[in-house]
Parts: C-alpha cells; structure tokens; sequence
C-alpha cells in the first residue's frame, strides 16, 4: 500500500464490529476480563489502548518499522531512546551538536548526572562521528535531518554503517521530514523518533511524541520503558494524532512547495545576510539531502543584516505567528536564541551560528502571495 492510502485511511478498518470509519476513542483506563486468567489483549491503558494501537500501528507501517511507540511528547519518546543505553561500560552517546534545545536539556541535566555522557559533534560530517565511534565507548548515535534550527543534512546511510561497525545504534529524529519524505530505517537506522506535535499531527492541537524501531527486539525494549516509565499517549491524543495523519501526504507538499518559494525570495532580499534550507540548489546540504529524500521539508532559517531589526520583525508579523514550535498549518515565526535554544550556553550558539540575527520560520499551507508579504512588510 502506498503511503498517501496508508495515510488516508489511518485507523479506518480497526473497528470490525461497527465499521467505524473514525477509529473508536477508548477513553477508558481499565478493562474487564472474560474470566480468570483471560484477557481481551487489553487490560490497563497505560500498558495498551486500542485506540493507541490503531494510532502505532499506523506508524510502524509509514516508517516500514517492525513496532512502534506513541509517547506523551516528543521528549518523552527521546527519553525512551536514551534509557536503552545501559552498558556501564558503553555509557557515551554521539548527538548532532546543533540539536533542538529540549534535547540538550535532557541530556546534559537529566542523564549526564546518572552517567549517561553526550558528546555533541555536527553529524553532517561522517568522520566527525567515525572518530567518534572508534573510541569504542559509544552506545548510542542520535542524529536530526535537517538539524534544528540550521538545517544541516548528514548522511544517513553512512551514519548506520559507522555506528554498526562500532557495536552501537542508530537513532534520527526525522520530525522535520516526517516518513513522507524520508524513511531512516530504509536507510539502515535502527530507530526513527518523532516530535509527533508536529508534522505528524499538523494542526497545533495535540502534544505527543513517536519511536518507530526496525527490529523487533529493539520495540520490545523500548515498549517496556514506555510502559514502566508510564510517559504514554491518551486514547483522545491518540486519535487526533491518527486524525492529523490523514491528511499528512498533501501537507507537506503544499508546506515545502511554500517554504522553497519563501527560502528564493529570502534570498534575494538585500537585508538578509544568509539563508539555510537544503531545497535551495546552492545550500550545503542539498544535494547529499535530495541523494536520501523524497523533498526537503518546509522549514527555513535566516539572518537578518542587523539584530535590532529582529524585535520589529517579531512584533510585526501579520500572517506569520510569533510563536514556537512548528509543522502546523499555520506559519510561525521562532527566534532560537531566546525560545527552542535558550538552553544552549551562548558560547555554543555563539560558535554555531545560533546568532541574536538568526530567525526560523516553519512554513505552513496559507496561499503564498500572502506569506510573501507579510515577509516583505516586516524586512522594509
């Protein structure tokens, strides 16, 4: 089944006895036996919820997974990825050095001090990571594609090769290209994770986050920390997720058909300095990104001329909306060094790139000519 029908008809067929088209919301906590020793397949929501299995289900199969993981957040999936690395001896995990701000956060104040060690290199440079690995101390290697926010482009294939010839697993935070564009377990990663608020959900009204694994075994381990730990997704998230999923396919089209017209007018505008978004033919990461992907997704950043000129930007803006996040079908305007990257120290931004100039948008399905304006209002 192609992607756009697995879409379409996202949790349409799990509901034999009524035929329901909309998957059935179990909003239910418990569930009744049959009798002593027997069991539905559901007994406790946190461990299993049928409408939570339409919605996962769903998503190992877009992803070509063997099983799948929906979480309460985007940050409890990444929880979940981290707390497979239980070798005392193998206690190092390899992470994209410009990642988004949350999983700095987690990693440097929550798992650094139980033991866990992040060691951040730009994973869009595959020596960078072999070099790395060939410490022989590395659980672990997380990558995003495109980083956030300055859209840099690894190759993945390379990445899994490097990480299984050094005994450790490959993760990539695909939230920014979403399955529609671009399969990382097809690429030899051993697991997908998603900010599922995102794309994947795509209209701002739902919190939740997603860990697509390709073996078996692997969505085993990952399935008993999300039901020891408990960070599970509800049964109505859960179906406004599916219900987000519907219409995926066409979103994103629209979404990066926008976001490449943007990026060009940007471009071109005297009072930005530099543009970053891989669907432009001179961007770094566009040809390696196009080798993998089916397109390039619908988030762009730039740099204004001045600093100064960034409040009057945000403050502004009439279509766009100051706001964080992104993936939604509204358009919002982000500024990183103070919202989604706050948390990384200003010397690291400052190397980085992560400038008080530097402005993220994340592009939405609005008509074009109306983006365009607005854009060319705020930059007079």
């Amino acid at each position: 089944m192609e992607q756009e029908t697995l879409l379409a008809q996202a949790g349409s067929r799990n509901d034999p006895v009524t035929g329901a088209l909309s998957a059935p919301i179990y909003q239910s906590a418990t569930f009744r036996h049959p009798a002593l020793g027997e069991s539905t397949g559901y007994d406790y929501s946190r461990t299993a919820n049928p409408t939570r299995t339409a919605l996962e289900s769903t998503l190992a199969a877009l992803d070509g997974g063997s099983r799948a993981c929906a979480f309460a957040s985007g940050m409890a999936a990444l929880d979940a990825v981290f707390r497979l690395v239980r070798d005392d001896a193998r206690r190092r995990v390899v992470v994209t050095e410009d990642p988004y701000g949350g999983t700095v956060r987690l990693l440097d104040q929550l798992f650094r001090p139980s033991g866990l060690v992040p060691t951040y290199v730009d994973t869009a440079d595959t020596g960078a990571v072999e070099a790395e690995l060939a410490r022989g101390d590395v659980s672990l290697v997380l990558a995003e594609i495109p980083t956030n926010p300055l859209l840099r482009v690894a190759d993945i294939a390379a990445l899994a090769r490097a990480a299984h010839g050094a005994n450790a697993l490959l993760a990539v935070d695909n939230t920014f290209l979403t399955p529609v564009l671009f399969r990382p377990l097809d690429h030899g990663a051993d697991i997908a994770v998603y900010s599922a608020t995102k794309y994947l959900g795509g209209h701002n009204d739902v919190v939740a986050g997603a860990v697509v694994c390709r073996d078996d075994a692997l969505g085993q381990r990952v399935a008993f920390v999300q039901n020891a730990a408990g960070a599970v997704l509800g049964p109505m998230d859960a179906w406004l997720l599916l219900r987000g999923l519907k219409t995926l396919a066409l979103r994103m089209e629209r979404q990066a058909e926008n976001a490449l017209a943007i990026a060009e007018f940007l471009a071109a505008h005297p009072r930005v300095t530099a543009v970053r978004y891989p669907g432009l033919a001179g961007d770094p990461g566009h040809d390696r990104l196009l080798r993998q992907a089916r397109g390039c997704g619908a988030v762009v950043s730039f740099e204004v001329d001045d600093a100064e000129r960034v409040p009057h930007i945000l403050k502004r803006v009439e279509i766009f909306s100051f706001a964080e996040s992104l993936g939604g079908v509204e358009s919002l305007i982000t500024y990183p060094a103070v919202q989604t990257h706050a948390d990384l120290a200003a010397d690291v931004r400052d190397r980085l790139g992560i400038s008080n100039r530097l402005v993220r948008l994340s592009v939405g399905i609005e008509n074009v000519s109306d983006l365009l304006r607005d854009l060319e209002t705020v930059l007079e």
